[in-house]
């Protein structure tokens, strides 16, 4: 139904990307030009339902189904966590429910080492960020 390529193809090119930038500064970095490509979150998804709990800095997470699929549009208030969500997207965004629960997020980050890169907190909210997108593919996906 889409040319997108697979999930697991997107994160390849991730990591090959990831690979290329060599340091940690120069990862965050990129996780941060990637945040600044987001489009504008509109104010009417900046509310609290779209609020993802457990991120230091604020996200809002807002979900369009789209006869099978989801997409995602998120922001943040802070630089990294926006670069994070927007890494997120890049994966996840435009998929079925049933490609985003067979994914293994844990291993995909842990592949483009950036848990280890962020601080504890960051970490957090990058694992409430994935959890996030999984629990409304849940919702989606038992509809």
């Amino acid at each position: 139904m889409t040319d997108q390529p697979s999930i697991d193809a997107v994160l390849d090119e991730l990591a090959d990307e990831f690979d290329l930038l060599g340091d940690w500064e120069g990862r965050i970095e990129y996780v941060i030009e990637l945040g600044k490509e987001l489009q504008p979150l509109p104010d009417a998804d900046r509310i609290d339902a779209n609020k993802v709990p457990g991120c230091a800095a604020q996200v809002w997470l807002a979900i369009r189904p789209a006869g099978d699929r989801l997409s995602f549009f998120a922001d943040s208030d802070s630089a990294i966590s926006k670069g994070n969500i927007a890494l997120l997207l890049r994966l996840y965004s435009n998929r079925t429910p049933d490609e985003i629960l067979g994914f293994d997020a844990r291993a995909a980050l842990d592949r483009l080492g950036l848990p280890s890169a962020l601080t504890r907190q960051r970490a957090n909210g990058l694992n409430a960020m994935v959890g996030r997108i999984r629990e409304e593919a849940e919702v989606y996906r038992s509809r």
